[in-house]
C-alpha cells in the first residue's frame, strides 16, 4: 500500500492546485499563483500518495498574529478516506497561535466550528456582464496603482485587512491581463481597486474605498479595462450595505455565498469600506 505524505509545496506544485481549483469552478485568478506564492512560500501544503499528489491546502501567515486557510481540495476519488483532515491538521499547527480566517460554505460551518471557527458575516458572490461603453466622465480622474507611493498604498490597506502584506501587496498592484486603479489626487487615497482575468472571466478584488460613489468610479474605470461583454465577479461582505447597492447598480446577480470565520475575533477593519475581497477562498472538498 502507497504511503501518504505531507510537503510544502514548490512553485510548480501550486499549478497544481490551481488547475484543481479550476475544475471545482472556483475561478481563480490566472495568475493568482505568482502573488500568493511569494507571501509566504512555506505556507502552502501538498499531500502525496506515493508519487501522487492528491490534496492540497493553503495557510498563509501573513505576519505572527494573522494567517488565512485556503485552497483546500482533495481529488474526488480520494475522498473520505483520511487524508484531508491530515492537511487540515497540518494548516491548523502552521498557524499556530494565529488569529485565522477562512470564508467557508455553508455546508461545512459546523465542522469548522468543531476546530474553533466563529461566523463573523456572511461574504456574498455576485456575477455580472461588462458593458462599459456606458463608462461615466469621472474615471479619468483615477491613477494607475503603481503610480500610488507604495507606503500610502500599504497604509490604507492596513485599514482594510488584519494584517500588514506588502510582499503580496508589491505583486498584486502589478497585474498580467487586468488592471489596478486608485482614487488619489497626490495627497489623500480614497480607495483602489484591481481586476484581473479568471477561468470563465475576470475577479474584482480588492474594492476598497471610503465611499460608494469611489466604488462606483473605481469599478467602472476597473470594467473599461476588460472587454465588452465579459463575465466579471465581486465577493462582498453582507455587512456592507453599500456594496449590495454597487452590485445592484450594475444590475449583478448572486451566485454563491460564504461565511468569513475567524478562531480568535473579528478584526477591526474598516468593513463598510470594503466593497470586495481578495482572499484565496476556501471551498472544502474532502
Amino acid at each position: 500500500m502507497s504511503s501518504f505524505s505531507i510537503r510544502q509545496m514548490s512553485r510548480s506544485d501550486l499549478d497544481i492546485a490551481i488547475a484543481w481549483a479550476q475544475q471545482e469552478g472556483w475561478r481563480p485568478g490566472v495568475f493568482d499563483a505568482d502573488h500568493y506564492y511569494p507571501t509566504d512560500t512555506t505556507g502552502f501544503f501538498l499531500g502525496v500518495l506515493g508519487d501522487e499528489p492528491i490534496a492540497c491546502i493553503s495557510a498563509v501567515k501573513y505576519d505572527d498574529s494573522f494567517g488565512f486557510i485556503g485552497f483546500y481540495i482533495v481529488k474526488p476519488e480520494y475522498r473520505h478516506q483520511g487524508y484531508g483532515i491530515q492537511l487540515w491538521r497540518q494548516a491548523m499547527s502552521y498557524l499556530a497561535g494565529c488569529n485565522i480566517g477562512l470564508d467557508g460554505v455553508v455546508a461545512e460551518q459546523a465542522n469548522y466550528q468543531k476546530s474553533g471557527f466563529v461566523t463573523a458575516y456572511r461574504n456574498l458572490r455576485y456575477q455580472g456582464i461588462n458593458h462599459s461603453n456606458t463608462a461615466p466622465a469621472e474615471i479619468s480622474a483615477l491613477m494607475p496603482l503603481t503610480d500610488v507611493p507604495f507606503d500610502v498604498l500599504q497604509t490604507y490597506d492596513c485599514l482594510h485587512f488584519p494584517a500588514s502584506r506588502p510582499t503580496f501587496l508589491a505583486s498584486w498592484r502589478q497585474q498580467r491581463e487586468g488592471a489596478g486603479l486608485a482614487c488619489y489626487d497626490g495627497v489623500t487615497l480614497t480607495g483602489y481597486g484591481v481586476i484581473r482575468v479568471c477561468d470563465g472571466g475576470y475577479r474584482v478584488g480588492p474594492l476598497f474605498a471610503d465611499g460608494v460613489e469611489q466604488a462606483q468610479t473605481l469599478l467602472a474605470g476597473l470594467l473599461v479595462q476588460i472587454p465588452e461583454g465579459a463575465a466579471f465577479f465581486i465577493d462582498m461582505p453582507e455587512p456592507n450595505t453599500d456594496a449590495l447597492a454597487l452590485v445592484n447598480a450594475w444590475e449583478m446577480q448572486p451566485v454563491f455565498e460564504t461565511a468569513r470565520m475567524y478562531t480568535q475575533h473579528n478584526p477591526a477593519v474598516a468593513i463598510a469600506q470594503i466593497f470586495c475581497r481578495d482572499n484565496i477562498r476556501i471551498r472544502i472538498t474532502i
